[in-house]
């Protein structure tokens, strides 16, 4: 018995990686869920569905939860849509309370603001977090940002014209 709870509990330890990934707020789940909510209307009901339901305080969740509001404005109604871009912009700020050394917070709330009208008034962060974005990427590997979210940082940085010519060419260099 001893060793069948063994190989069990072994079992369980390898596949573990396997299953965080699973969880609909882990974020490489939260990653490919933003990117497809990003270019489909359909896919950011789902997504707004989905962060709508969550309900703790994990900053880098919370963002992403600010991001659904912000794509499902993008979707609503003109009547509906300043109020969903200013639930995520308070969300947005509640992140980065929690944890404003985080890039992917950074990078969130960029990628919405940088796409709000200035009318708007709430697109104040764009330059900050523009500068923090490009000072954590020129420090990778030592940025805190995995491979993948430091690829997508960076090329959203360089697609979008955020960075000038020799920022652009300085974040090439440098290996994800």
């Amino acid at each position: 018995m001893k060793h069948i709870l063994l190989v069990f509990f072994t079992f369980l330890l390898i596949l573990s990686p396997f299953v965080s990934d699973a969880t609909p707020y882990s974020l490489p789940n939260l990653r490919r869920q933003y990117q497809h909510a990003a270019s489909s209307k359909e896919a950011g009901e789902k997504f707004h569905k989905l962060m709508a339901a969550y309900d703790q305080r994990n900053a880098v969740v919370l963002a992403y939860k600010a991001a659904a509001e912000a794509i499902r404005a993008r979707d609503a109604s003109m009547f509906n849509k300043l109020t969903y871009v200013q639930n995520a912009n308070k969300q947005f700020e509640e992140a980065v309370k929690l944890d404003g050394d985080n890039a992917e917070i950074r990078f969130l709330r960029l990628s919405v603001e940088s796409n709000l009208p200035s009318f708007l008034g709430l697109s104040g962060h764009v330059d900050e977090d523009r500068q923090f974005l490009v000072e954590t990427l020129l420090q990778h590997p030592k940025s805190g940002l995995d491979a993948e979210s430091f690829g997508l940082v960076r090329d959203f940085l360089v697609e979008r014209g955020h960075v000038s010519g020799p920022e652009a060419e300085q974040l090439g260099r440098i290996e994800g």
